[in-house]
């Protein structure tokens, strides 16, 4: 057993495919999605009361956007380190051996294939949006899109984390989970 205390936000599930040196980037990610969240919610409330009351702040529709595509990219990196998005993991579950590998790696390199057209795309619409304006803040579009490319290369990391961590330790997991798992089936 380590005698490192365990982190409440990093999930322990699947630690045989993530490397503890990426753990601080996890939680920090977690606790930015918290903050979009908060954000997203509070400013679309005071928007709402704000408009009710007679006195809209127009302005808070923006910092809104804002808020909801931060959360949603930084979300995406989050969920592919803790492998809970764009994996078909209910089919491979159910597989092993060599053909559980290469159904794990073909769904992974799928991944990196999205993570990349993050990076390239998301980089061109950063580039092209400090020519457009969000009106009536006159905030360049590019600020919405930086967490595009952003996301893409930590998409990217992860899933490179987990093919050299599932070749080199298979996919399948450490025996208490794979234990877990047939206990569960069994039921």
């Amino acid at each position: 057993m380590s005698d490192e205390k365990p982190n409440p936000i990093v999930l322990e599930t699947r630690r045989h495919l993530k490397w503890r040196s990426f753990d601080v980037v996890e939680r920090a990610m977690m606790v930015l999605c918290g903050v979009c969240l908060l954000g997203f919610t509070s400013t679309v409330l005071l928007d709402v009361i704000t408009r009710e009351i007679g006195a809209p702040w127009l302005w808070l529709q923006q910092v809104t956007t804002a808020f909801f595509i931060y959360g949603i990219f930084i979300g995406a990196g989050v969920a592919t380190r803790r492998a809970d998005h764009l994996y078909l993991t209910a089919i491979t579950e159910k597989m092993h051996g060599r053909t559980r590998v290469a159904v794990e790696i073909f769904n992974r390199l799928a991944v990196l294939v999205a993570a990349f057209c993050f990076v390239y795309y998301g980089s061109i619409n950063v580039v092209q949006g400090w020519g457009n304006y969000r009106m009536p803040s006159m905030v360049p579009l590019s600020y919405y899109y930086a967490v595009i490319p952003l996301s893409g290369i930590m998409i990217a990391l992860f899933t490179i984390e987990q093919i050299v961590n599932g070749l080199r330790n298979g996919f399948e997991g450490a025996p208490d989970e794979v234990q877990e798992q047939a206990s569960v089936a069994d039921l």
